[in-house]
């Protein structure tokens, strides 16, 4: 499986904007600990990498951190399922 991690892009951008906050965003930018995007954002991109990208996101050991810039959504987007 190819990652889409243009699609996965343009979703932050959409969330970022929709949010309040325009402009570019930097690779290593903190999406969630900086509070540009919300719990509910990060809920909707959880639900993304696993419809899009079949990884299985339900793990306990999961935080936010993990998936807080561009670079480690699309390297975790980029993983293939187990």
């Amino acid at each position: 499986m190819k990652a889409d991690t243009q699609g996965l892009r343009r979703t932050v951008i959409a969330l970022l904007a929709e949010a309040g906050h325009a402009g570019p965003v930097g690779e290593t930018e903190s999406l969630f600990l900086s509070g540009r995007l919300d719990s509910l954002a990060a809920a909707e991109l959880l639900a993304l990498l696993e419809r899009d990208h079949g990884l299985d996101l339900a793990d306990a050991d999961f935080d936010i951190t993990q998936i807080d810039t561009l670079a480690q959504l699309e390297a975790l987007a980029s993983q293939q399922p187990a």
